[in-house]
């Protein structure tokens, strides 16, 4: 799954349009309700995820259950998170290495981690 195609898919399935907060094509996706990010898509130098080679590679960072990271940063395609709390968020590299329906259930698992939390009821006393 490519940058692009995460777009679309993040547009059908949240209603999510990207914010592009800086002067680049770095896109933050966001909840509509409570503005918080749930997905970061971004070019990032190879050398900074410590792989070989000149150049950019797109990367995906989403909210991950802490249990879940270290395992998954054993595996292709995967890097500890980019600029971000590295026991909360990982980085995933868009460019094949990772299943198109497992960058799905990851951006799906992050949506619901940042969703805003149901108000306290507040007529209760």
């Amino acid at each position: 799954m490519g940058k692009q195609e995460l777009l679309e898919w993040v547009k059908r399935q949240y209603g999510t349009e990207p914010d592009y907060p800086w002067a680049d094509d770095n896109a933050v996706l966001r909840h509509r309700e409570n503005r918080k990010w749930y997905g970061l898509v971004m070019d990032v130098q190879r050398g900074k995820l410590g792989m070989p080679g000149a150049g950019s590679v797109c990367v995906l960072n989403v909210k991950c259950e802490p249990v879940l990271i270290g395992s998954l940063r054993e595996r292709p395609g995967f890097h500890p998170a980019y600029h971000m709390n590295k026991d909360k968020w990982i980085t995933v590299r868009l460019d094949g290495s990772v299943a198109a329906e497992e960058i799905r259930n990851l951006v799906d698992l992050s949506y619901r981690l940042t969703m805003p939390k149901p108000k306290k009821n507040q007529g209760r006393r």
